[in-house]
């Protein structure tokens, strides 16, 4: 990072793509604009998300989360693994403590080779998803897309695993154009704070298929958290174990919805695409 411009890191989980900025040694402003300005695939860097690492008191960094449409958002299950990797290489340490507006985290490379994360417990009240009204019972409420006799889409199991998601099980992933409808069921009135996307198919008891728009971001190869979403939520209406894996169009992540705490564990791979600069001027900093 030199006085004109600003070093980042371009990482991505199954494709789930993200711009990563070190202001740990040097301040560095963010808002809805400068996410918006990187995160343009036409004009920009090009992202799902830009990752602000910053300093914490209490764990190894604070992740801030910008979608690329410029709002800020509180998890990211991908970000978290591809953060993860460059804190353990920079550190060795074997495991690390990452925070974020949706809590404190922890990761660590598994026996495998993949880099796991525990992404906390899932809430599954309506009031914590949240929703605009009431539902007693979260794993299915009343909504659908399509004729009222015959819709395309209905009865979404709703959870908030750091941010709050919709998904809807389907036999076809391409029941219906997601990149169309993702948008109107996003910012669907009962949603009061919008909601990531889903079509599920259950491909077995331990195996989902996936399809995700993500709020403020739009269609993605690959959602950490829509994954997580996808199999608490498989495993609550008791379409799966506990266990599974989760196919999304960049790959496969691996969930484990641990009995013992219900937090959530998830492992996949990470990967380093490039190293650049960008313009300090941007920042509006000299």
């Amino acid at each position: 990072m030199s006085g004109r411009t600003i070093a980042f890191r371009k990482m991505n989980g199954l494709g789930n793509d993200f711009v990563v900025l070190d202001a740990r040694a040097r301040d560095l402003p963010m808002n809805d604009s400068i996410a918006r300005a990187i995160g343009d695939r036409q004009e920009g860097i090009g992202c799902d998300q830009i990752i602000v690492l910053r300093k914490a008191f209490d764990a190894d960094v604070f992740m801030e989360i910008w979608n690329s449409g410029g709002s800020r958002v509180a998890a990211c299950g991908n970000a978290t693994r591809c953060v993860a990797q460059e804190l353990m290489e920079e550190t060795g340490k074997a495991s690390v403590s990452i925070r974020t507006d949706a809590g404190l985290l922890h990761a660590w490379r598994n026996d495998h080779g993949l880099i796991e994360a525990d992404m906390g417990a899932p809430r599954f009240g309506w009031q914590d998803i949240p929703l605009a009204e009431e539902f007693r019972d979260t794993r299915g409420i009343e909504l659908q897309v399509g004729p009222i006799d015959s819709p395309i889409l209905h009865t979404p199991s709703v959870v908030n695993v750091g941010n709050p998601h919709a998904i809807f099980w389907v036999d076809d992933l391409e029941v219906t154009d997601l990149a169309r409808t993702g948008p109107l069921l996003e910012n669907h009135p009962i949603f009061p704070e919008g909601a990531n996307i889903s079509l599920c198919k259950v491909e077995g008891p331990d195996h989902l298929r996936l399809k995700v728009w993500e709020r403020d971001a739009g269609l993605t190869k690959a959602c950490g958290t829509a994954a997580c979403a996808a199999a608490v939520c498989a495993a609550r209406k008791k379409l799966t174990g506990r266990k599974v894996r989760v196919s999304l169009p960049g790959g496969d992540l691996f969930i484990t919805w641990r009995d013992s705490d219900d937090h959530i564990l998830m492992a996949g791979p990470v990967e380093h695409e490039f190293d650049g600069e960008l313009p300090a001027a941007l920042f509006g900093m000299a």
